[in-house]
């Protein structure tokens, strides 16, 4: 639920899902820094009069020491606009230390926030932090540099940064109460294959069609409904993904094309057992009980097409087959949810409908490009969104 102060309302205005660098099975970079500095690129999709940052160490293995951290309005890459930067504390402390598997919040920063404003995060990291709690696809790369560079302009020679780290979330302090939607679920939802830093994503893209709220992402790509990696499965993670998150009143799910594609690709050439159509639907309805339970208005979405895609053992008759009874099931009168947006048919290709259409493949035939992403959020009734 949303927290209040002074008859103001703190709404989340960003969110990433994290992913253990632990797992076994890693499709995205893991590392760690000692002794430098990262700079991130955070755009709220809401604004407000303060905002709040959420640091993370939820899967680090030692203390995370975090010996200073700024926030500035970027210019582009690592280059911020100095005039605006801003120490946040944390308790009043500028230095603080996460324990393993902890998060924190920092004090508020009294300074207007508006709706796509690009920020800049910047974290003196001076120990060694081991490697990190990360998201797969921030909203634009990161840099890195050795030593306190906090207040640097820019970030020379800087070593890119392709996945998020520490960063899980923004508030901000709306004087309207407003309330969001939540985007949850996997590739299709975080954006892989779409532009970075452009604000493509589906959800990116269906904000911008919002008169009234807006929505938040905690997607991760790779992520299962049933099966944790990538990442804490679906219904593992809902708490913290969805209900924890301050101001949500909907949910938008897509879910459960890792669950048929990632065994075949894990155990390839090897044969491998997949879900049933029973387990999918079980997971599912589970999931919007839970939502339910809450309060939430819960969208759900058909299952996307791959067919063809180039990850060896993804694609299989088996997978295909349980796709379709699943679809089938969402498009009739006995699913759960309040509403079922088809976005498998906004994008498949209408001679080959297992397949993504050319004009909106990203050229792996699983995920979608740019326009791909707006076709779907083209989709979607806004009226199922009254925010």
């Amino acid at each position: 639920m949303a927290s209040t102060r002074a008859g103001k309302t703190w709404i989340a205005a960003h969110r990433s899902a994290v992913i253990d660098p632990h797992e076994a099975f890693k499709l995205f970079e893991v590392r760690g820094f000692t002794d430098q500095t990262v700079r991130q690129t955070l755009r709220p999709t809401g604004g407000g009069e303060a905002l709040r940052v959420h640091l993370s160490n939820r899967y680090g293995r030692t203390p995370l020491e975090i010996g200073g951290a700024h926030l500035a309005h970027r210019v582009e890459d690592s280059t911020i606009d100095p005039t605006t930067d801003v120490t946040l504390l944390f308790g009043g402390a500028e230095a603080v230390t996460v324990p393993p598997g902890e998060e924190i919040v920092s004090d508020p920063v009294e300074t207007p926030v508006t709706a796509g404003q690009e920020l800049a995060l910047s974290l003196y990291l001076p120990g060694d932090t081991g490697l990190t709690t990360h998201s797969a696809i921030p909203h634009d790369v990161g840099h890195a540099v050795p030593g306190d560079q906090l207040t640097a302009e820019s970030l020379d020679e800087s070593d890119e940064l392709i996945t998020g780290h520490f960063v899980t979330g923004i508030d901000v302090l709306a004087p309207d109460t407003p309330r969001i939607a939540v985007a949850f679920g996997d590739s299709w939802i975080e954006g892989m294959a779409t532009t970075p830093g452009t604000g493509h994503s589906f959800p990116a893209q269906l904000d911008r069609r919002l008169t009234h709220g807006w929505i938040v992402t905690t997607g991760i790509s790779g992520n299962r409904l049933l099966t944790d990696e990538i990442g804490a499965h679906l219904l593992s993670r809902v708490q913290h993904d969805v209900l924890d998150v301050p101001g949500v009143s909907h949910v938008i799910i897509h879910t459960g094309l890792n669950d048929l594609g990632l065994p075949g690709a894990i155990a390839f050439p090897e044969p491998a057992k997949l879900p049933t159509a029973a387990d999918l639907i079980t997971g599912l309805t589970a999931l919007a009980d839970r939502l339910h339970s809450a309060g939430l208005t819960v969208i759900g979405t058909t299952l996307g097409p791959y067919a063809g895609t180039v990850y060896p053992g993804y694609d299989s008759e088996e997978g295909q087959t349980v796709r379709a009874e699943v679809n089938t099931w969402l498009l009739g009168d006995s699913h759960p949810f309040d509403a079922v947006v088809d976005i498998a048919a906004a994008v498949a290709d209408p001679d080959h409908p297992t397949r993504i259409r050319d004009a909106y493949n990203s050229g792996d035939g699983l995920h979608l490009n740019d326009a791909g992403a707006k076709a779907i959020a083209d989709a979607v009734d806004l009226s199922l969104l009254d925010l």
